[in-house]
């Protein structure tokens, strides 16, 4: 977790949006049936299915990597990933409670896997590739019974770890050419391999399901078929399907009771697959968006969860096999995010491939604009609510409507390296943009027709944020030169400029606009006089990393900045000091307080929105 000071408020997070759907298996359902749970950055979601409230479990210091819940409920488990050098932990929660029962360290820089003994007795956890050992924990003593590596030097990392569905003392894992089953004696505290008898098979184990009654376990493997494994031989009872093997591997798979398997696939397609027999047939298929990287079944098996890559999660029945979707996020940095002016309920969000429209009290995605293999740099709703204006990586500007997300206009050839940032006047007649090459441009919007009215070139990098005078007569630009210039927007020539050492990356103009704030890689939020372009102060606005996101309340009495830290921290304007700090899931790039003043919303690295309670005056 990022340092923060105790004495500090904490920062109410109200919801989420997002999924990580990186995690191999990391979509899991509680045995309640009611609380799916998975993993964002570097929190662990519990939602409700009934009611779709969330709670949030905060611990690790980095992105969650696996997840796991026993048998009973009673605990879920999660690993995280580290920097190269440093211990990788392991945290048990406490499912009532909520709260972390126990911290496990052991692990180098990643906790690959981990797994449950049936009787929530023992947890098996699972190191990565700069690791490479497997360990089994009492979880009454809350210390590790033994360890050993998890493969011969020969075989490569270990990717999956699977637990008896009735036995203390017996589990199985597999990888890059090594399959094992393992037992533990707990007497001499160790934990003996038995390798399996593949022949001359050669596969990449990543996912394992033991049978309920421990006679076979199913290995889905990169190759795309099903490994069928005897528990007391060792030996390969199966291997298939023999032809049409499953397209891009199989990432996860779950057995149902009647014996049959579900598989999720790296194109997108989760079949039901008849694997009691010797030979496998595909009963039933249906396709998602994305890889498949968990599955999950609630209950019997009768509702299945799946979830994607491209953070998508999934519904479906087994009678009928027609995917619904049940929640949606960007899977790309989100870079931008802006709200409709007077409208609170309603906010945008833009990343690689689409912009987004999502109803703030519910989260759920309204609409979605498209535009295939191009990235949307910034956003701007124009102030009468009739367009959405973006900036896109291919040098254009595009306008759509937000009711039905379509196409209004391009500005073909705005900016020759990107459009990396974007206003418009209040008068709705112009907008201003940046680009990627430093260059300000002023386009004329009347009626259907859009025109270039000025250039300003001074900028040498990258333009990060422009913000308008609320009379239109002027802007300032941020750009990565380490300078923020005040432009004259009738006569088109600079005005004042402010320099740093810094990359700036956000701007803001106070409400009363006689002073701007400035951010960036170096840390440290500026104070600046707009007159003269003199610095007034300078506090230090993160310890860690740069600040990529600000904005100042409408009363202007206090500024909100979130950044590379992963803390949302509210500030005093006038004093400079943190009144409340909220830690987020993972960096954050861009926020925004909502028009109301009664929420703040956050644009992850990893593709996630949050929603936070925006602190009440006192």
């Amino acid at each position: 977790m990022p340092e923060m000071d105790e004495d500090i408020a904490k920062l109410d997070l109200i919801s989420t949006i997002g999924f990580n759907g990186h995690v191999s298996g990391g979509l899991q359902i509680h045995p309640d049936r009611d609380h799916l749970i998975y993993p964002l950055g570097s929190t662990v979601i519990v939602r409700s299915l009934k009611t779709h409230k969330q709670t949030f479990l905060t611990g690790h210091t980095n992105n969650v990597s696996c997840i796991n819940v026993s048998k009973s409920g009673r605990y879920i488990a999660s690993g995280q990933v580290t920097h190269m050098g440093f211990k990788a932990d392991a945290i048990v929660w406490d499912w009532e409670t909520k709260s972390i029962y126990c911290r496990l360290v052991l692990h180098k820089v990643k906790v690959e896997a981990l797994a449950f003994s049936p009787n929530d007795k023992y947890l098996v956890t699972l190191g990565g590739l700069d690791d490479g050992s497997v360990v089994v924990w009492n979880l009454e003593t809350k210390e590790a019974v033994c360890g050993s590596p998890a493969a011969v030097l020969s075989a490569g990392t270990t990717y999956s770890v699977r637990y008896a569905n009735n036995s203390e003392d017996t589990f199985v894992t597999g990888g890059d050419g090594t399959l094992r089953v393992w037992s533990l004696d707990l007497q001499n505290r160790k934990i003996r391999p038995t390798d399996c008898n593949m022949g001359q098979l050669k596969r990449i184990v990543k996912c394992i399901e033991v049978d309920d009654n421990d006679e076979f376990f199913y290995c889905g493997t990169t190759s795309g078929d099903v490994l069928k494994i005897n528990m007391r031989t060792h030996n390969l009872s199966s291997c298939g399907p023999a032809k049409g093997k499953f397209s891009q591997g199989i990432a996860d798979l779950k057995i149902l009771k009647t014996g049959d398997l579900i598989c999720g696939t790296g194109n997108g397609t989760i079949v039901l697959v008849k694997g009691a027999g010797e030979k496998y047939s595909k009963l039933k298929t249906c396709k998602v968006e994305g890889a498949v990287t968990s599955i999950a079944l609630r209950g019997e098996g009768h509702q299945i969860f799946a979830g994607t890559n491209m953070s998508q999660i999934y519904k479906f029945n087994f009678t009928d096999f027609t995917p619904e979707l049940l929640s949606t996020s960007h899977y790309n940095k989100v870079n931008d995010i802006a709200f409709a002016i007077g409208l609170s309920d309603l906010f945008a969000s833009c990343s690689k491939n689409d912009i987004r429209v999502w109803h703030t009290p519910t989260g759920r995605e309204l609409l979605r604009v498209t535009v295939p293999n191009m990235e949307c740099e910034a956003i701007e709703f124009m102030r009468d609510g009739h367009s959405i204006v973006s900036g896109w990586d291919d040098g254009k500007i595009r306008a759509f409507t937000p009711e039905t997300g379509k196409l209004k206009y391009v500005i073909n050839n705005a900016h020759h390296q990107g459009v990396t940032a974007i206003a418009c006047t209040s008068d709705c007649n112009k907008i201003i943009s940046g680009g990627g090459e430093g260059q300000v441009r002023v386009w004329n919007v009347i009626g259907n027709s859009q025109s270039l009215a000025g250039a300003m070139k001074e900028h040498k990098s990258s333009i990060t944020c422009i913000k308008i005078k609320e009379n239109n007569l002027e802007c300032v630009t941020a750009s990565t030169d380490g300078t923020c210039i005040i432009w004259d927007l009738q006569r088109f020539v600079r005005k004042q400029m402010v320099m740093a050492n810094t990359l700036f990356k956000c701007v803001c103009y106070h409400v009363k606009e006689f002073q701007i704030i400035t951010a960036g890689t170096d840390r440290k939020i500026a104070y600046w006089e707009v007159y003269d372009g003199s610095q007034i102060r300078e506090v230090d606005g993160s310890m860690s990393g740069s600040i990529n996101g600000m904005d100042v309340s409408p009363d202007g009495e206090t500024m909100v900045t979130g950044g590379d830290d992963k803390l949302v921290k509210v500030w005093d304007y006038n004093r400079g000091e943190v009144l409340q700090v909220g830690c987020g899931h993972s960096e954050i790039s861009k926020l925004k307080i909502s028009p109301d003043e009664s929420l703040i919303v956050t644009g992850n690295s990893d593709g996630s929105v949050e929603v936070w309670r925006y602190p009440e005056k006192e």
